[in-house]
């Protein structure tokens, strides 16, 4: 199938709600989850290991540091050797400096590769959401899909750049004490120090019992946050035009409510947690001083090592604590790692199947033998037979929620028929490449969407190679020639986002002119003019006349001013095609399409 990233093992196909609000239970992602990220870090593994070798430094250097003071106390000050001390002293001076380029060096080759993981992270994500079939983005809201490019991302980069460090420097700072205290130092003042540690282990089992599944709502509530923004920016004009800014604001008070009070139950959480490790490190504190005090004044310790075991201790504890800050930042990443692979997860429903071979040049024979589809359980489209031939422009009209839509969808392979075949010059579609069907298809939707860019990048969207003069020659042959020079830089023209301050009939005479460019075998108009108003459709069918001349073509059309020059009608009712025909042909059986037409004539003329 397509869309796998590289490395990565095989992945169950997610069908129905693409985002999981399961709650009842913590975050479990296996190591094989895990082990998923491992290619994202293999082109930068020669820094990633110089980094890991700075950190094994950096922490040698700190664990120097209290058995250099312990030196410079027993074997300096109380033995009275100057030498002695002056010597600690310039170790423990040289011990910091090391670590200080050791701790730089670590932190910048870190988070160097930690970067560039997460840019390639976001690319593959954005370049796996590309490839993910229409219906995936039918289901799934967009501010859903935004936010695993974004927010989601960004929980993961304190882990990559940072928490990646920490979780060595102060791992192997844990063991490395242990191991100290116990082989170097006092078995029995160790034994004292760590009587605290059953307590510890036992309140971070419990903190992370809890903080698991207030990190996964966490981020499932930062998506409803960004839904709903998306959602009321996307229908602006919409929601000024009824007056709804107020309830559009009530709602997006509501999610971000609730998104506030997810975060208000981590901040609680830590807030009992990380305090409770500083009392039982100021408990074990104290325990070391009251034993080891007794000891020193007994005369079975020296202060020397004393001061060394408190120095460790603060160093035992150090780590505790920011590997315990490492575990909330652990399950922030966690909750949000789980929904990016839950994205790369998804197949494409539709892809290349094994064995696909490539669609070679088609003259544009299009037969649809047996068609059913249903996009739930309830079928749309029922037992559809068509044959259209090359270069023959068939319209499909009929009433809203007939099927055209659907049927045109199929044509273009947005959907596979649930039986049946969709062949076109002999080829079915889910026997050749989407790649190459794509590459002969064009589309002009019902809103003409045009990319932020000029007037020429979005007249290329399809030909990248298309020179200055076929874009003049498209734009001229249908009609929005005189639109394009009219701008002030003609094709140099930026425009905005989806072509914001160009007229809907301006907009869809440049798909039309894209269209062109792109020079398709098979072109595919789904309600191209609905959007418009009568004059610049009259405008339009026009510069239909251009474009479909010489091409296969299917037009879907509610307003049937535009299917009256059609080769062919056909009359889809009920997901059934019910008569066929030229128009006159239709319009003198008095069927269904006469009826269709007789309601449309009406309201037409008078406008």
């Amino acid at each position: 199938m397509i869309g796998r990233p590289p490395g990565m093992g095989p992945a169950s196909t997610v069908i129905g709600t693409p985002v999981d609000r399961d709650e009842a239970g913590p975050v479990r992602l296996p190591r094989r989850k895990l082990r998923m990220l491992l290619p994202y870090f293999r082109p930068y593994a020669g820094r990633a290991v110089l980094a890991v070798a700075m950190m094994l430094v950096a922490t040698a250097a700190g664990l120097a540091a209290p058995a250099l003071a312990q030196v410079g106390i027993d074997d300096g000050i109380r033995a009275g050797d100057r030498t002695m001390l002056y010597l600690a002293v310039g170790l423990l001076v040289g011990a910091g400096l090391l670590g200080w380029l050791a701790g730089s060096a670590q932190s910048y080759l870190s988070s160097w590769v930690g970067e560039r993981v997460l840019l390639d992270l976001r690319t593959r994500v954005f370049q796996h959401v590309q490839l993910l079939s229409l219906g995936y983005h039918e289901r799934t809201p967009t501010g859903w899909t935004v936010s695993r490019l974004t927010s989601d991302i960004e929980a993961l980069d304190q882990l990559v750049t940072e928490g990646v460090s920490s979780l060595v420097v102060n791992g192997l700072t844990f063991l490395g004490v242990i191991a100290i205290l116990f082989g170097v130092y006092d078995w029995q003042l160790a034994l004292m120090a760590f009587a605290i540690l059953p307590l510890l282990v036992a309140s971070t089992a419990v903190f992370r019992a809890l903080s698991t599944r207030a990190y996964r709502r966490t981020r499932e509530r930062v998506a409803d946050v960004l839904a709903a923004l998306q959602e009321s920016i996307a229908g602006i004009r919409v929601v000024q035009g009824f007056g709804r800014q107020d309830p559009s604001a009530e709602e997006f008070r509501r999610v971000n409510a609730e998104y506030r009070a997810a975060n208000m139950q981590t901040i609680w959480l830590s807030g009992v947690y990380f305090p409770g490790v500083e009392l039982l490190s100021a408990a074990g504190t104290a325990l070391i001083l009251w034993f080891g005090g007794s000891r020193v004044l007994d005369g079975d310790l020296t202060v020397g090592v004393m001061v060394a075991f408190l120095g460790y201790l603060a160093t035992f504890f150090d780590p505790i604590q920011a590997l315990s800050q490492l575990y909330n930042t652990f399950q922030a990443a966690m909750a949000a790692l789980e929904k990016i692979l839950g994205v790369l997860g998804t197949e494409p429903e539709i892809g290349d199947r094994p064995g696909a071979v490539p669609l070679p040049p088609v003259r544009g024979r299009l037969e649809l033998s047996g068609v059913s589809f249903g996009y739930t359980r309830e079928r749309v489209l029922h037992g559809i037979d068509l044959s259209v031939a090359a270069g023959e422009t068939v319209a499909v009209v009929g009433p809203t929620g007939a099927g055209k839509s659907t049927l045109a969808k199929l044509v273009a392979r947005f959907y596979d028929p649930d039986e049946g075949r969709v062949l076109l010059d002999g080829h079915d579609l889910r026997g050749v490449t989407v790649a190459s069907l794509r590459a002969q298809l064009g589309i002009v939707p019902q809103e003409g969407h045009l990319f932020s860019g000029t007037i020429a990048d979005n007249l290329r969207f399809g030909a990248p190679d298309a020179t200055d003069e076929d874009l003049r020659r498209a734009c001229a042959a249908v009609g929005a020639l005189e639109v394009v020079e009219s701008l002030p830089d003609g094709f140099d023209t930026e425009i905005q986002e989806r072509g914001a301050r160009l007229s809907a009939g301006q907009r869809q005479l440049l798909s039309f002119a894209r269209a062109l460019v792109a020079d398709p075998r098979l072109l595919i108009l789904d309600e191209a003019t609905s959007s418009v108003d009568l004059r610049t459709e009259r405008r339009i069918e026009e510069a239909l006349q251009t474009l479909l001349a010489g091409r296969t073509a299917i037009v879907i059309a509610h307003r049937l001013s535009t299917v009256r020059r059609a080769d062919r009608i056909v009359v889809v009712d009920g997901g059934r095609i019910v008569e066929q025909g030229t128009h006159a042909e239709l319009i003198a059986a008095g069927g269904r399409y006469a009826a269709l037409y007789g309601d449309w004539e009406a309201p037409a003329a008078v406008a």
